[in-house]
């Protein structure tokens, strides 16, 4: 046996270094509680989110790219198609095109018509994909056409982007008497009748409140950030969110930049932030996440950034980008199919119940698309 001889500063450090083991234990198996709580979690939850771009991948069934898609543990994403302004045959051609992208990956993803399909996609660790417009450039002014895409599959739509339609107007338009226009009301009411859920993620305050009084059936803003924590066009007002909630509707709460005053890549402190505030003026009944960033992990390398910046240049020669447009679509902590376990992990260890949690990570959009898909 060797021995070793202390004097008194040694012997406090031993002593402060196996208080510390001593503790090492006890707090693994708290870290394991903790992820056993969470991975139970996340298995019973159906987990929806608000506006996402699928990934796809040259070989569906490589089985990396299988294992990361359901790593998400996603039941159903929502997937805006065609752009900010398409015309009819533009929208036409990209659901065709995207009809047959899933069916090469089908072995991953499901194209959902029903609620019963996200629970189809959900027990066989498929994504279902909600097909989704988030302009009414397509419809070309004719009512006609919102059946018509509806038969397509399309199950979510919009009357506006961010500026004016023949239906509404958008965040971008600061006139408060910009309100909806008669063939506005006329296209509520056929979304409505054919089982459309209406999303009033574009629209400013003043169409947002005449579509939400208009409609019989619950709106959502499926995916924006809290005017309450950052005021800008794109982050909707607590009077919006409460409006929203109090008709039955979810608000999704998204990662993009607009979410911080800054050119900083926005970060997880940023995110939950607004999350918090949401469920603050919302309840936790009526928020949930809409994300509106790439389901896997957006590339940050040179090459990566490439089609992003030349797509924020196009934006802004277009005249549809909003202020602020720039860093990627992601929130540092959560660029990854982690996100929405991260998000329930933030949301737990805040104070909030498993209850609360579920709700926000996909059964309040479930609920919605339950009360407006006839």
């Amino acid at each position: 046996m060797i021995e070793y001889r202390f004097g008194r500063r040694e012997l406090l450090k031993v002593g402060a270094a196996a208080l510390a083991a001593s503790a090492l234990p006890g707090r693994l198996l708290a870290a394991q509680a903790d992820n056993a709580r969470l991975d139970a979690l996340i298995a019973r939850a159906t987990l929806i989110n608000g506006n996402m771009l699928p990934g796809f991948d040259e070989n569906p069934a490589d089985p990396r790219f299988v294992r990361q898609v359901r790593s998400t543990g996603l039941s159903a994403v929502k997937y805006s198609l065609a752009g900010a302004a398409p015309g009819f045959g533009d929208a036409v051609d990209h659901i065709g095109f995207m009809d047959n992208v899933l069916a090469e990956h089908r072995g991953v993803y499901l194209p959902v018509r029903t609620i019963a399909d996200i629970g189809r996609a959900r027990v066989s660790g498929r994504v279902g994909v909600i097909y989704a417009f988030e302009a009414a450039s397509m419809f070309e002014g004719n009512i006609e056409r919102i059946p018509y895409f509806h038969d397509l599959g399309v199950r979510s739509m919009q009357l506006s982007y961010n500026g004016t339609s023949p239906w509404a107007s958008g965040v971008m338009v600061e006139d408060e008497t910009a309100w909806i226009s008669e063939l506005g009301r006329r296209a509520v009411t056929t979304m409505n009748a054919v089982g459309v859920t209406i999303d009033v993620s574009h629209s400013n305050d003043r169409s947002t409140m005449d579509i939400i009084e208009e409609s019989s059936r619950p709106v959502m803003i499926s995916h924006a950030g809290c005017g309450g924590v950052y005021e800008h066009p794109r982050n909707r007002s607590d009077a919006a969110l409460r409006a929203v909630a109090d008709q039955g509707g979810v608000t999704g709460l998204y990662e993009l930049s607009y979410i911080t005053p800054g050119m900083e890549q926005q970060t997880l402190a940023d995110y939950m932030r607004h999350l918090v505030h949401a469920l603050n003026i919302c309840g936790e009944d009526h928020v949930g996440i809409g994300s509106d960033a790439l389901m896997l992990e957006f590339d940050t390398s040179p090459e990566g950034m490439e089609p992003w910046n030349a797509s924020i240049i196009a934006r802004r020669e277009a005249g549809v980008a909003a202020p602020g447009e720039g860093p990627p679509p992601f929130v540092t902590g959560l660029n990854g199919p982690h996100r929405m376990r991260t998000i329930a992990s933030e949301l737990l260890a805040r104070g909030y119940s498993e209850t609360a949690v579920e709700k926000v990570l996909g059964s309040n959009f479930l609920r919605v698309f339950g009360e407006t898909w006839v």
